[in-house]
């Protein structure tokens, strides 16, 4: 394969250190310096500057950066200061819908699975839930090895779709986990640090910190609405059918999707409300960017010029 070493125009090169240099800037003020910011930049840089092939892809992974510098900067104005926090009365929809009758009491899934559970499940669980980040990543960077660019660029930008109405779900509707119920009642209580829930399990038995290190940077513990990792595997699994990928690699992704839904509820860290809702979410997604936006000529123009970009 010929590879293509030239450099940036000088006009891209100074629009990319400018953006780098005051992103890295707003967010040490704003939201807080941490060590990955600079090291979200400078892999972007290095593949922006290293050939025209790897300058291709860094501009095909701008929805996923967007998506990951969205959420980080939720923390400078938290959606609790929009609406106020639903604790109460997600837990008793959830109840009412899904409860469980045992001993003469009405249990919410997520209460049940805190008593009853097996550490064969709390290992299973554990992989399925470290893989709602990783699968959409590798999907797309799959696609982009296959040199299918157009399902490529349609998924990254559903993805990112996807998360930013389900960020507009947090701020319509702020609410509570079930293990915030759990463990602290129905009273929000504003920075209340991350949990692990049922996911403590698995760390317990590989000995290891692995999800301990992942919430204790959660940006906000009051956005269960809608279950974004419930929805990622949906819109994988659409552009999976699109692009015909063979029927190994969407089984993976079946069971994958299906063990993220049942770990949500399992380990306390959605209501199944959330995980339907999140389902909803990535199926209303997808549909308003296949079927609305892409029929519309200002965006159908904006996105070739991008495919162009990626190609």
């Amino acid at each position: 394969m010929k590879i293509d070493i030239s450099l940036p125009s000088k006009r891209e090169i100074i629009i990319s250190v400018a953006i780098s240099v005051v992103f890295l800037i707003l967010t040490a003020i704003f939201v807080g310096y941490r060590p990955e910011h600079s090291l979200l930049v400078g892999l972007f840089l290095l593949l922006f500057f290293l050939n025209t092939n790897t300058r291709k892809l860094a501009f095909g992974l701008l929805p996923f950066l967007l998506f990951g510098i969205s959420y980080d900067w939720m923390r400078v104005y938290p959606n609790y200061k929009v609406n106020s926090i639903d604790v109460a009365d997600l837990y008793n929809l959830e109840k009412l819908l899904f409860g469980i009758h045992l001993d003469g009491k009405i249990l919410i899934p997520s209460e049940f699975f805190a008593t009853y559970h097996l550490p064969v499940l709390d290992f299973l669980c554990g992989i399925f839930y470290l893989g709602w980040g990783p699968i959409p990543l590798a999907f797309g960077l799959f696609l982009y090895a296959k040199k299918h660019r157009d399902n490529f660029l349609r998924f990254g930008i559903v993805f990112l779709f996807v998360n930013l109405l389900g960020f507009l779900g947090y701020y319509i509707h702020p609410a509570a986990p079930p293990w915030y119920a759990m463990h602290y009642g129905f009273t929000a209580v504003i920075n209340t640090p991350g949990n692990m829930a049922g996911l403590a399990r698995f760390d317990e038995l590989l000995g290891l910190p692995i999800f301990n290190s992942i919430y204790g940077r959660n940006a906000n513990v009051f956005a269960a609405v809608p279950s974004l990792h419930s929805a990622y595997l949906v819109v994988v699994l659409f552009y999976a059918f699109r692009d015909k990928v063979n029927w190994a690699i969407k089984s993976v992704v079946i069971l994958f999707m299906l063990g993220i839904w049942f770990t949500a509820v399992y380990t306390g860290h959605h209501y199944l409300v959330d995980v339907i809702l999140g389902i909803s979410c990535a199926v209303v997604g997808i549909f308003l960017f296949e079927k609305g936006l892409m029929k519309l000529p200002a965006f159908a123009n904006f996105y070739q010029r991008y495919l162009e970009r990626v190609k």
